[in-house]
């Protein structure tokens, strides 16, 4: 079994040069890893896609189900790096309006024949987490569910455009992996400081009023991707409305 994530390795030509490479644990070599240059972050997206099963599964993420009565009817949702689809049709089927966005063009197809098969309507869209408009819409929800590919770095500029994004007043749902999901090797990127905390979302989102936080463990079932004892980190906040004035 491997667990892949992505790294920039630095090669001296200053900060934010370097390869992006694949670093990649191969479980019972005693831990070793290995780095292979990857060309095209896409392209390696698409090959873990590419088998006919989902990856995942086709059910929600247990985090969407267990919390569905903060949705309010009818809400503009937008499912970050989604994957093959099976947040946002679920979330379509409970009559939301979804927009759904990932980089990978095979996850994107497997999606849209999942709609299908739910006969539910998503509004997909390819783009770079990292490279999205965050200032071309507002949302009233924000969900993301385990985009912990990236850094330290770019996640501080992923969750910046995610504040910009959510309507004042709106809601952002994020789920994710707690750094001692590493040890457990059940799932995500062999990279504690791609991992969440209480303490992290909380000051990433400082002035959200908090409705729902957890740091638990857990029995996963989702797809050949997720699958066994897991840390999971649960942050549900709703964005403050300024107030007259301000």
């Amino acid at each position: 079994m491997r667990l892949p994530f992505v790294r920039r390795v630095p090669d001296g030509r200053g900060k934010g040069k370097g390869r992006i490479c694949l670093l990649v644990r191969v479980a019972g070599s005693g831990g070793g890893v290995i780095l292979r240059p990857m060309t095209n972050p896409a392209n390696f997206w698409d090959d873990r896609f590419s088998q006919p099963e989902y990856l995942f599964g086709t059910k929600p993420a247990d985090f969407l189900t267990r919390h569905i009565h903060f949705l309010a009817p009818c809400s503009r949702v937008l499912c970050i790096a989604d994957g093959e689809g099976r947040n946002s049709v679920w979330l379509a089927g409970q009559g939301m309006q979804v927009v759904a966005m990932d980089g990978s063009v095979v996850a994107l197809d497997k999606a849209r024949a999942l709609a299908r098969t739910a006969k539910v309507s998503v509004d997909y869209r390819q783009g770079d987490v990292t490279r999205w408009d965050w200032d071309g819409a507002q949302y009233d929800v924000l969900v993301g569910i385990f985009f912990q590919f990236l850094g330290p770095d770019a996640r501080q500029q992923v969750f910046a455009g995610l504040h910009r994004a959510l309507k004042p007043g709106g809601l952002l749902m994020l789920h994710g992996y707690a750094p001692r999901q590493v040890g457990y090797g059940t799932g995500g990127p062999p990279h504690v400081e791609n991992m969440y905390d209480l303490a992290l979302l909380n000051e990433a989102f400082g002035g959200y009023d908090m409705l729902y936080e957890a740091d638990y463990d857990a029995d996963v079932d989702e797809g050949r991707g997720h699958s066994g004892r897991s840390a999971l980190v649960d942050f549900i906040a709703r964005k403050p409305i300024p107030t007259e004035g301000h």
